[in-house]
């Protein structure tokens, strides 16, 4: 450190003390400085500690402190190594990180620039993996209704596993060995960075495939791997794949690891098998045995319907010989038949005889309808007779009535009066003038007389002018008399 410290050229300052020789360094160029020599000589380090106080900022890069009981470290994960961690981290957790060592000079403090993460300790990966679990469980990812039947035969499976490892081809012949199946394989990484994503791709895959597609759609799934550690099983329990396993519309097998290695997509999956060739017994059955089955169905079969025809055939039997005999059955029926026809035809005859007796007597109290008609035919006559009466009567009446009323109606009538030396006077509108009140000088009049009907004009009429112009006359009248009622008389 004093080397490179020696290398920075010192700032000369007219503050230096007469007679000090030691250099005077910059905030800055100490803090460059102390970041080389720290990056350096700290450039790849593993560190051991307990995470507390993590934070992930907007941009995406993530902030955390490493403990122990002694001491703490300052962490930061830039946002591109964030993604690719192995692990969440949690508070509490305790990890080994892998990064190099550096300052921050805005705090005049050091950190560590982390670029992988695990988890410390297979005790540290159980308490994680436990507390997943619970989590899970907890959404219902396990529950038993979710998980559904696997089909009995396949038509075709599809594989989640590596390309390259032994497990792909134990499953291919096993399935070879038993029943030959089309199969589909999703080729992808089953441990280190990216695998989980790989796995959970591939089984969200296999359902987007459609159903009437090119590709067949896999009727059953298997996401298989080998044995392991803890560690290397560790992808199987990351919750991108268990929630894949879960929400996967296609029955799946999950053959993870040896039969006693369990990982989380066990509990998803609808079917757990100890091993991927287990897995694929489990998919499909055994081809001979159904073919002996098949063959052994039958025989059994064929005996079954020969004791049956045979049991049936003793029971007709013993059921024949308990009939009558037939021709005797028939013999009796054809006597029953003529006796009952000739009854028949007796009762017949009676029956008809009677019918005629009780219509002779019936009509022995009928009248007969000429009769009828003659009583009927007479008494509408004398009906008629006094109908025809009654009517001239009637019209007599109303005769001598109308008679008695035209009489009446003439001497009441305008014209009688018209006879007698009277006049109707009329409007233009041949409507009766009834006072002379209603005519004005100039209105054209009609009169009627006895023998005719003549026209006038009125000269002088008394409507409200005529009036007016009678009662101011009358007005002058009485007041010219009353000055010559003043003035005396000399008579």
């Amino acid at each position: 450190m004093t080397d490179n410290l020696n290398e920075i050229e010192p700032e000369k300052s007219s503050e230096n003390l007469a007679g000090d020789n030691r250099p005077i360094f910059s905030v800055s160029e100490i803090s460059q400085s102390l970041k080389r020599t720290i990056e350096e000589s700290f450039s790849h380090v593993r560190v051991r500690g307990e995470i507390s106080r993590l934070t992930v900022a907007r941009s995406g890069h993530m902030y955390l402190t490493l403990k122990d009981e002694n001491a703490v470290l300052d962490g930061v994960c830039w946002r591109g190594s964030v993604s690719r961690l192995a692990v969440s981290p949690e508070d509490g957790m305790e990890v080994i990180v892998t990064g190099r060592l550096s300052t921050y000079a805005g705090r005049s403090s050091y950190q560590i620039v982390i670029e992988q993460m695990e988890v410390a300790g297979e005790g540290a990966l159980l308490k994680l993996l436990e507390d997943r679990r619970k989590k899970l469980l907890a959404e219902g990812l396990f529950d038993d209704d979710r998980k559904k039947p696997l089909p009995y035969l396949p038509d075709c499976i599809g594989v989640v596993t590596s390309p390259t490892g032994a497990v792909i081809r134990d499953i291919l012949h096993r399935l070879a060995d038993r029943f030959p199946r089309h199969v589909l394989l999703w080729p992808c990484n089953v441990q280190g960075d990216g695998a989980d994503q790989q796995i959970a791709a591939g089984i969200e895959a296999f359902n987007r495939i459609p159903k009437d597609g090119v590709v067949p759609r896999p009727d059953l799934l298997i996401v298989a791997r080998g044995g392991g550690s803890l560690e290397d099983l560790w992808s199987f329990n990351e919750e991108i794949v268990v929630r894949a396993a879960a929400a996967s519309d296609i029955p799946l097998i999950s053959a993870v690891g040896h039969e006693t290695d369990t990982t989380l997509i066990d509990f998803a999956s609808d079917q757990r098998a100890p091993t991927p060739t287990a897995a694929a017994e489990m998919a499909v059955p055994v081809r001979s045995d159904l073919l002996a089955q098949l063959a052994d169905d039958g025989v059994r079969l064929q005996r079954a319907m020969n004791r049956s025809l045979a049991d049936h055939t003793r029971e007709i039997e013993g059921l024949v010989r308990g009939l009558p005999d037939p021709r005797r059955l028939a013999e009796e029926a054809t006597q029953r038949l003529d006796e009952r026809s000739e009854r028949l035809l007796n009762a017949k005859g009676i029956y008809f005889d009677g019918l005629a007796s009780d219509v002779a007597k019936l009509a022995a109290g009928l009248v007969s309808p000429a009769q009828q008609i003659r009583a009927k035919q007479s008494e509408l006559g004398g009906s008629i007779r006094a109908w025809r009466r009654a009517l001239t009567t009637f019209v007599d009446q109303k005769s001598h009535d109308l008679e008695r009323a035209s009489l009446m109606l003439e001497g009441l009538s305008f014209q009688r009066v018209l006879d007698r030396g009277f006049t109707l006077v009329t409007d233009e509108q041949g409507q009766p003038v009834l006072s002379a009140a209603a005519t004005e000088s100039g209105m054209v009049i009609g009169v009627q007389f006895r023998d005719g009907d003549i026209g006038a004009v009125v000269s002088d009429g008394g409507g409200p002018k005529r009036q007016k112009k009678k009662a101011a006359k009358t007005t002058k009248n009485k007041t010219r008399k009353s000055d010559d009622d003043a003035q005396g008389s000399l008579l």
